[in-house]
């Protein structure tokens, strides 16, 4: 099998062919344990989720070794668990255990392993005082910063201009450092906020940068160089960039990882995610409505690099796909993998042509093949859909699928007439009529969408 992966530091498709075919390594930058994660924190976990199954299924599954760390020590952190007057290990502990019970309800399975940053305070000092002694970080008023200019090919990741990287580095304004693209990899801690031995010779506690974290993690358990590095295409820069940055002259290696990976962006019915829109969406809240096999359907309706617009039509059609799915292979075993489902995975993660190819799957196996019922089962399996028995799977019924859809639409026609001919009292009525059914209203220039009521 010829597996093809799309690289973003090369920008170009090409074989994957991994370092060492007994030990295929990967690496996903996870969450930062301070609030739940949304829905755009999702689409990673699912996309490298369905990686890791299809380099298991290619490389044998004791053959692979897949890495997502988790991070625990960030400012977000520390200023969260003193807005609620909780202890920073109390904070993070309650967080990555909601999230560790949500991704599971998504299907996804285990990493071999999950890293938390605290755990590698050592190694972090290790890479600092290795980049400090070859030149490459310097020490300023108790920081260690990384001297960007040092390194002759910074930048190659993201592709962008010397004044785009200062701009999006949203890095710190400090007179002590030497060039203003310099990023911290430690930094001096304020009362109340973790703290550890400094490297360098600094006498004053501090606490690593963001940046050194999954340096230190990938080289614990990955090595020098790696096979994968994953993550959302809003960490190539500066996170990932600097990643690199940072392992590359510590080891005085090529690359980091041969293959740099990024899924794209998620919007909410067509909107970018923001609280202030109202449509922030955790996984949690999410996970209450829809089975968490719903969601993995929606996120991998989309090829995982393109920008996904996430609607609840597009939950609602995924159910529909699901429970037509689970009543035609009820009682099949699973059996042959589909050879063009997996021919499109193996072309850099083309989850819309597998699924292609899994509807017609179904509809032979509508028509009483057996054989291809089976087949559906063993491909769904192989992307972390049906896996849950028909009985556990029908006990789940969101409320979206007790609502007469066409009433519903119907409605929405007589309110949007109603609202022409400036009719509110009639409008604000169907309005009213509707949430009583537990549906909330939309407006928006291109229209009226509706969701249900949480």
């Amino acid at each position: 099998m010829e597996l093809k992966l799309y690289d973003t530091l090369t920008r170009e498709k090409r074989v994957f062919t991994p370092i060492d075919s007994s030990r295929v390594r990967m690496y996903v930058c996870g969450p930062t344990v301070y609030d739940f994660a949304h829905i755009g924190n999702a689409r990673p976990v699912i996309v490298f989720d369905v990686l890791f199954r299809l380099l298991r299924h290619i490389y044998g599954e004791k053959h692979v070794t897949y890495v997502r760390n988790v991070t625990d020590v960030d400012d977000k952190i520390n200023a969260r668990a003193a807005e609620r007057g909780i202890s920073i290990g109390e904070l993070t502990k309650e967080t990555y255990d909601i999230f560790h019970s949500d991704v599971q309800m998504l299907g996804c399975l285990d990493p071999t392993f999950e890293p938390r940053a605290t755990a590698y305070i050592e190694p972090m000092k290790e890479l600092i005082e290795r980049l400090v002694k070859s030149g490459h970080a310097y020490v300023a008023e108790d920081n260690v910063l990384f001297h960007v200019p040092s390194m002759k090919d910074y930048g190659k990741l993201s592709n962008r201009s010397l004044d785009e990287m200062i701009a999006g580095a949203r890095v710190e304004v400090a007179p002590y450092k030497k060039d203003p693209q310099d990023f911290v990899l430690w930094k001096p801690s304020k009362p109340g906020e973790p703290a550890w031995p400094s490297p360098a010779g600094i006498k004053m506690p501090g606490r690593p940068g963001w940046h050194i974290e999954c340096s230190a993690m990938s080289w614990k358990h990955l090595g020098e160089t790696f096979d994968i590095h994953g993550g959302g295409i809003d960490l190539v820069f500066p996170h990932h960039e600097n990643e690199i940055a940072q392992s590359r002259c510590t080891f005085h290696t090529p690359v980091m990882a041969n293959f740099w990976m990024h899924n794209g962006f998620l919007q909410v019915e067509g909107e970018k995610m923001s609280k202030s829109l109202g449509n922030f969406v955790t996984i949690h809240a999410l996970l209450k409505d829809w089975p968490g096999e719903v969601v993995r359907f929606t996120m991998l309706q989309t090829q995982y690099r393109q920008p996904i617009n996430w609607t609840v039509a597009g939950l609602r059609e995924s159910q529909k796909n699901l429970d037509h799915w689970y009543e035609l292979t009820a009682d099949a075993q699973p059996g042959y993998l589909c050879a063009d489902a997996v021919d499109a995975l193996l072309d850099d993660l083309n989850t819309p042509k597998a699924f292609a190819a899994l509807h017609e799957l179904r509809g032979e196996a509508a028509k009483g093949a057996k054989p291809a019922a089976a087949c559906l089962k063993a491909s769904a399996h192989l992307i972390g859909l049906l896996q849950l028995p028909v009985d556990k799977w029908t006990a789940f019924r969101p409320a979206s699928i007790s609502i007469d859809e066409n009433k519903v639409v119907s409605l929405i026609e007589a309110r949007t007439a109603a609202r022409a001919a400036r009719n509110f009292k009639e409008s604000d009525r169907i309005r009213d009529e509707l949430a009583a059914m537990g549906v909330v209203l939309k407006d928006s220039k291109d229209g009226t969408t509706w969701e249900i009521a949480r």
